[in-house]
């Protein structure tokens, strides 16, 4: 009794660990997958605060541009004073755009007329001044005062008659605007200077906080550093924090460089969610498994329980057997049910692969539509010139035109031949086919179709008569769908040849069909029913060809494979060889 005891605590607190291993490994997993999500979500959110900071900077960029042509603006520098109604002017563009001031200054850097400086302030030369005075658009940012202590300049050179620089003009942005309507939305979003130095945030007690003070990457200029640590889970950054309550406890950082406005967008993505959801996702688990762990051992317990019935349930063994044969009997119909629709299944199948052939004879609908059309003309040239060689007694001349117009003849009757084995419904018995006559067919069918997309086959008969086990219809449709594809998918290379060639071995024979095109994108996915890579409209398909074709070649106990060479794709179709003699005994 006691060591039955001992081993029932042995299994319990081992079960213990595997349900706390268990649910350890579910949060960490459910958290990883979550901070996937998020920082999906928080790439978007920080992708769509900088499109829309750039977005609103870069038209006063444009304004910037557009002032520097503005004849009031020439006449300025011209001058090199003021002149009467330019800074109303100026004051009126800044009021219709937003600007916090528009001014126009010489190229000693002093201004000449704004909305708002004083005329006559020398600007002094901030590197932007610098680059617009030079010929070039330039961008900055810094302090405004007494306008505003966070501006965003915005200065292009404006040219004279001669092409020298004459000045420029420049747009001063007031950043308090731009952040004002961010202000509380989430996530915390900030975006710093080369200097690290905070100057757009939606939170704004972050304002001029600087980065890279020892112990934490944000600081606020004139206060102690707050608790900061950082560490790596899963590829992700995350932060753990101590910056106020407007900030999360534990967030994701995401960074991303604006190189077009010289600054870097940054996000704080709150983590809280995910570690609750993990833990209840984790908690879930365990639950469950304690449950069935409890099961378990009740069933344990009870298994003598069990046994002492054990009597009671043979009682019930006549019953039970009544019920198994009408269970038995409902079985029955079930399986005949289910081969009826097995029966259908096949005749859905063999019906796909009927208008999988119409459809490729619509497609080749015009190429053979020309190959009938040429002989019939000239069957016609012929029979007219010989009706004039006999009036003439040349019995000679007419005849060699009448072996000609039989001639013409056959090659129509093969033709139609081979497009009524083509589309007629073939069934699905195996038999013995030769396999040079399968490929001259299909070759023949699809010759206009290479003639006119401009490919050349490379093709070499076999010697001798090569028997293999299949149906010679559906066999031919397997060949005919892989020499189109590979005649759409050499459209756009420059050398476009197709090689068809057969390797026999003992027991089966392998016809290789290699184009020069781009090689198959997927190789593990091209026999996948409606997977095709040709687009919508043209010789665009429903992408059933090479799914139809796997289907048959495995119906005749082949195998069909694609691959990717060094110059294009090639399909390997292997069948399985036949001995007429042998068949024959």
């Amino acid at each position: 009794m006691i060591r039955a005891r001992r081993h029932r605590i042995v299994v319990v607190l081992a079960f213990l660990a595997v349900v706390a291993t268990l649910a350890t490994a579910v949060w960490r997993l459910s958290f990883m997958q979550g901070l996937d999500q998020l920082e999906a979500r928080g790439e978007a959110d920080l992708a769509l605060a900088s499109d829309r900071l750039v977005g609103q900077l870069q038209r006063y960029r444009d304004l910037a541009v557009l002032m520097a042509d503005h004849p009031v603006v020439d006449e300025l520098l011209q001058a090199g004073r003021g002149i009467s109604g330019a800074s109303d002017l100026l004051q009126r563009v800044a009021d219709k755009t937003a600007a916090l001031d528009v001014a126009v200054v010489d190229t000693e850097g002093r201004v000449i007329a704004a909305s708002l400086s004083a005329p006559g302030r020398d600007m002094g030369r901030p590197r932007f001044l610098r680059r617009a005075l030079n010929g070039a658009l330039g961008w900055g940012h810094g302090d405004a005062s007494p306008l505003t202590s966070r501006a965003f300049f915005h200065a292009a050179p404006v040219f004279g008659p001669e092409g020298a620089v004459q000045g420029a003009v420049m747009v001063t942005t007031d950043l308090r605007n731009i952040d004002y309507n961010w202000r509380g939305s989430t996530p915390a979003t900030y975006f710093t200077d080369a200097k690290g130095v905070v100057l757009i945030t939606n939170r704004s007690e972050m304002l001029f906080w600087r980065r890279g003070i020892t112990g934490a990457p944000l600081a606020p200029p004139d206060a102690p550093a707050p608790a900061f640590e950082q560490r790596v889970v899963g590829g992700h950054e995350l932060w753990r924090l101590g910056m106020g309550k407007y900030l999360p406890l534990e967030a994701l950082h995401l960074t991303r460089a604006l190189p077009v406005i010289g600054l870097t967008g940054e996000v704080l993505l709150d983590t809280a969610p995910l570690r609750r959801l993990a833990v209840a996702q984790a908690a879930a688990v365990a639950a469950l498994c304690l449950a069935f762990g409890s099961l378990l051992y009740l069933a344990a317990e009870r298994r003598q329980t069990l046994a002492r019935a054990n009597a009671l349930l043979e009682a019930r063994v006549a019953k039970r057997t009544a019920a198994l044969h009408d269970t038995n009997q409902r079985l029955l119909r079930e399986a005949a049910e289910r081969e009826e629709a097995e029966k259908a299944l096949r005749r859905a199948q063999a019906d796909l692969v009927q208008a999988g052939k119409l459809s490729a004879l619509g497609q080749m609908s015009a190429g053979i539509s020309h190959e009938l059309n040429q002989p019939l003309m000239a069957i016609r040239s012929f029979a007219e010139n010989g009706q004039q060689f006999l009036d003439r007694g040349d019995a000679a001349r007419a005849a060699d035109n009448l072996g000609r117009i039989a001639d013409l003849a056959r090659r129509m009757g093969r033709i139609i031949q081979n497009l009524r084995a083509f589309a007629r419904q073939d069934n699905m018995r195996q038999e013995r086919v030769e396999l040079g006559a399968v490929l001259r067919a299909a070759i023949e069918l699809t010759e206009t179709t290479l003639r006119d997309a401009g490919v050349t086959l490379v093709y070499a008969p076999p010697p001798e008569p090569l028997w293999v086990r299949g149906g010679e219809v559906r066999l031919g449709q397997v060949f005919v769908n892989l020499i189109a594809n590979a005649a759409d998918a050499m459209a756009d290379s420059d050398e476009r040849r197709l090689t068809v060639k057969m390797e026999t071995e003992a027991d089966r024979v392998v016809v290789l069909v290699q184009d020069t095109g781009p090689g198959i994108e997927t190789p593990d996915k091209v026999f996948d029913p409606f997977y095709t890579t040709k687009g919508v409209g043209g010789t665009g398909g429903m992408g059933l060809g090479l799914s139809i074709s796997y289907g048959i070649v495995q119906s005749f106990g082949g195998q069909i494979r694609g691959a990717n060479t060094g110059t294009g794709a090639v399909f390997s179709v292997t069948l399985e060889r036949t001995d007429p003699a042998a068949e024959a005994a």
